[in-house]
């Protein structure tokens, strides 16, 4: 491979606004990355919490996330920008999406009373199986496929945002060869209720795993229920494994038999009789609401997002200006080791269950740093 024709050495400064979410390991935050002659771009930053930072294990982890994401390039796939280190620790400067995830959106439509249209649950979910389509057919630079299984698709890592864009994101605990750490056969890690049965069931997984999870979301837009969700992680993982999968007709009358059908496949137990590609899976959805004609598009999403949480996109959501603000200048180190980690009620198995506890941020951490 011939070398760089030139090489610029640059660091970058970031200042964090507020906490997006949390999950078991880890938090993403909204920043903005500051640049010369008042450059400014708003993204967000992934960190690892701080009781994990000396556990050299979810460094690895979140390196072998950034890795792998970062040559991910998809509009259905949230963008990682840069890898950086402050204090020793690893973070992920990612693209910032200005809307709501999926299970945000479910809970709002429960809140509201509101149904989502078929067409439109559809279209979501079509959305993740083009994100999928690529990843899973991703190859490394010397051409050699790179297996890439999500297994964590769930609402929590589904992105809308406010202009109708639905994206993909967390691959924390994916499989990727040369990339992500597997200990399947071992232990699970997922959302149990999102689960493939032969994820839940401690076998080894491939892309159709994830059309699997596809599915289960599919479901529970159409029907307003995860069939699978137990009272507990366990009984969750044990409904993926042995439930009846039912005529989701009979759940939701609004449903026609071809739609029906496209569940049945992507929820199939057999191997055989699921999808064998996101491509397959795509093609039907898109059949479904695109044959008679138009149907619906990112903007059509938009405007049911928009009007569902009563967002004006000319209104910031949040002024910047205001408030507590803290910096990261960081370096621009990258590290070569990989690994994976989990997320908020994401959870790892070793044939006994166990649930992940938040602890609190670690903004104050960077805080300090700063004073």
């Amino acid at each position: 491979m011939p070398g760089p024709i030139k090489v610029i050495q640059s660091g970058f400064r970031y200042e964090i606004v507020r906490l997006i979410c949390e999950g078991g390991m880890g938090a993403v935050y909204e920043a903005r990355q500051l640049g010369i002659q008042g450059f400014e771009k708003r993204v967000a930053i992934k960190l690892i919490r701080e009781r994990f930072t000396s556990q050299p294990d979810f460094a690895e982890n979140l390196v072998g996330e950034a890795r792998l994401v970062a040559d991910l390039i998809h509009t259905n796939i949230v963008q990682t920008y840069h890898l950086g280190e402050v204090e020793g620790s690893p973070f992920i400067c990612m693209e910032l999406i200005g809307g709501v995830n999926l299970e945000q959106f479910v809970q709002r439509l429960a809140d509201r009373k509101r149904k989502l249209p078929v067409e439109l649950a559809v279209f979501i979910v079509s959305r993740i199986a083009r994100g999928l389509a690529y990843a899973h057919a991703k190859s490394d630079r010397f051409g050699k496929p790179l297996g890439i299984v999500h297994r964590d698709i769930s609402p929590k890592n589904i992105m809308i945002a406010w202009e109708g864009d639905v994206k993909l994101t967390d691959f924390g605990i994916a499989k990727a060869a040369g990339y992500l750490k597997s200990n399947e056969g071992e232990e699970v890690a997922g959302k149990a209720e999102y689960m493939s049965p032969e994820q839940a069931d401690f076998q080894i997984t491939d892309k159709r795993s994830d059309l699997f999870s596809a599915g289960i979301v599919l479901s529970q837009l159409l029907t307003g229920q995860n069939i699978f969700r137990g009272p507990t992680v366990e009984d969750s993982r044990q409904r993926v494994i042995k439930t009846p999968i039912p005529d989701f007709t009979q759940l939701n009358p609004d449903l026609e038999p071809r739609l029906n059908a496209i569940l049945q496949r992507s929820l199939a137990r057999d191997l055989s009789q699921r999808y064998a590609s996101a491509d397959d899976m795509l093609y039907e959805l898109e059949y479904f609401i695109y044959h008679r004609g138009y149907g619906p598009t990112n903007e059509t999403l938009g405007k049911f997002v928009r009007d569902l949480f009563q967002h004006d996109p000319t209104r910031s959501a949040r002024d910047p200006g205001k408030g507590a603000t803290s910096r990261i200048t960081a370096n621009t180190k990258n590290a070569s080791k990989s690994g994976t980690r989990t997320t908020a009620a994401t959870v790892r198995t070793r044939r006994t269950t166990k649930s992940t506890r938040s602890p609190k941020g670690l903004l104050n951490r960077i805080r300090s740093q700063f004073k």
